[in-house]
């Protein structure tokens, strides 16, 4: 793997970790609800799929 592919991947995982911590995501616990989804369990899923969609993108272009 390309030393900035490499580099493009750990930059994810600190943000992640930024992200999923504690103090972050308990700004989102509270009634209110989006979609139908309490707001800290709709937080947590989009920033998810927003990860695992820029980590697709990042390895594809390796694989290219």
């Amino acid at each position: 793997m390309k030393k900035r592919h490499q580099q493009k991947l750990i930059i994810l995982s600190l943000a992640l970790l930024l992200l999923f911590n504690i103090p972050l995501i308990l700004v989102f616990n509270h009634s209110g609800h989006i979609s139908g989804f309490p707001t800290m369990y709709f937080f947590i899923f989009l920033i998810w799929a927003i990860a695992i969609f820029i980590s697709s993108i990042i390895l594809k272009k390796y694989y290219e």
